[in-house]
């Protein structure tokens, strides 16, 4: 009963969508384990359509894979039902799609809580898409949730909204100066969305868990990545969730036992968006380069992503979290042309040198990447293949990643097409 994670290696965009296709063809359930609409996979196909997605798993465009929404997702109504039509207009099939009935929704009182207390933040704000996600996943833990199953209760949706409401509104109106949401509008609202959505909602973890014991194969696609992480990422510069492989047990209702394999995803080097500490960040031109020829924009919100080199520190301590078995390095092309290409090896923290990651946020925002510099290549690398297409100084710059990480890297991405990859290890039997 084969379950496959696949994850983020850094701060999430690593081409996570990318890998999802590939496997899509071969897997039986794709399914979508944390986040909400804060995320974004980007997929071309191969007669060059390109998609992007927000809440839809990225195995929507496989051709026959049963695609999920886990219960550890928070969802926005309108924006699932836009895509879905979206979807639908350009011809993917979107009735194989399944959504926990336990997955919490997005209600506009968490988007407005999530733009007003971002701006209140000022300089100090996390940098969050202002798409409700985080007053959502707070109203989980603190048992004021709203879940997609409620909507099928029109009085318990009430009961619940009118509860929520209480609190949120006077923390709009009185604190925050903003307009209280009203309770008739909100509910009148989510109901259209409930006669849609409908068909769609299901007990999941048994679909799935009858799927395991029939010996199908279940791909569990991770949001955002490693350290974004609630628990184990650059905090408080994170998501709201677990988007680590320990996250899509919880996020999915898959027992542990049942995960076969640990798929990481890496750039070549590294980007983020938003706030936080980022040791390798690049502010010359480098960094510039690799933002216009890797199109390094968000795919949800198209915000500028700040751009570094390769960093094996973070890498590596995501491939020991995770328990990662295969890495996938994307966007090898994008380096092609530079003279050097250096790998940061370790951090200088006050004078000692760190090979792991601090314990501390403190440390880390003061770490100061120590570099191993590698030559670089100027051969176009996009019709690569086999890893003996690719040239000599591109090889070493796999075989080190790989050394660093302790974990073999099994695919390399040398454009962004699903064909454009050089395959080193088979990711599926």
């Amino acid at each position: 009963m084969p379950a496959i994670v696949l994850l983020g290696a850094q701060w999430g965009d690593e081409g996570k969508g990318k890998v999802t296709d590939l496997l899509g063809e071969r897997v039986d359930y794709v399914v979508r384990y944390s986040g909400g609409n804060n995320a974004g996979h980007t997929v071309i196909t191969p007669d060059g359509q390109k998609y992007a997605l927000h809440l839809m798993p990225s195995g929507a465009l496989s051709p026959s894979a049963m695609i999920v929404i886990g219960n550890g997702v928070v969802v926005d109504p309108k924006v699932l039902l836009e895509e879905i039509d979206g979807l639908a207009e350009r011809g993917v099939d979107v009735s194989r799609l399944r959504i926990s009935g336990d997955a919490h929704l997005i209600m506009p009182h968490h988007r407005a809580l999530d733009r007003v207390v971002e701006r209140y933040l000022g300089t100090r704000r996390i940098g969050t898409t202002g798409r409700g996600i985080g007053p959502a996943y707070g109203d989980k833990v603190a048992r004021m949730g709203i879940r997609l199953q409620d909507l099928l209760d029109p009085g318990i949706l009430r009961k619940k909204l009118e509860l929520a409401l209480r609190e949120k509104n006077q923390l709009l109106f009185k604190i925050y100066n903003r307009k209280a949401i009203d309770v008739d509008e909100t509910v009148e609202e989510y109901l259209r969305y409930a006669e849609r959505l409908k068909p769609y909602i299901a007990e999941t973890r048994v679909m799935l868990w009858d799927a395991l014991d029939r010996g199908e194969t279940v791909l569990l696609e991770g949001a955002q990545a490693t350290m974004l992480d609630m628990d184990h990422g650059t905090y408080p510069f994170v998501t709201s969730s677990n988007p680590t492989a320990g996250g899509a047990c919880v996020g999915a209702g898959i027992p542990p036992t049942a995960i076969t394999k640990v798929i990481a995803v890496s750039k070549a080097y590294t980007t983020r968006v938003g706030a936080g500490p980022f040791p390798t960040e690049l502010f010359d031109d480098n960094g510039q380069h690799l933002r216009k020829v890797g199109h390094e924009y968000g795919t949800t919100t198209g915000r500028e992503r700040r751009c570094g080199w390769f960093d094996a520190v973070v890498a590596r301590y995501a491939c020991r979290l995770n328990g990662v078995t295969d890495l996938v390095i994307t966007k090898l092309d994008v380096l092609t042309g530079m003279p050097k290409v250096p790998i940061c090896v370790g951090y200088d923290i006050n004078g000692e040198r760190f090979d792991d990651m601090p314990m501390t946020q403190t440390d880390f925002h003061h770490a100061t990447p120590i570099y191993e510099e590698l030559d670089g290549w100027w051969e176009d690398i996009s019709k690569a293949r086999t890893e003996d297409e690719l040239p000599e100084n591109a090889r070493r710059y796999i075989a080190r990643i790989e050394e660093l990480c302790g974990t073999r890297v099994s695919i390399v991405g040398v454009g962004p097409g699903r064909e454009e990859n050089v395959l080193r290890h088979p990711l599926l039997p």
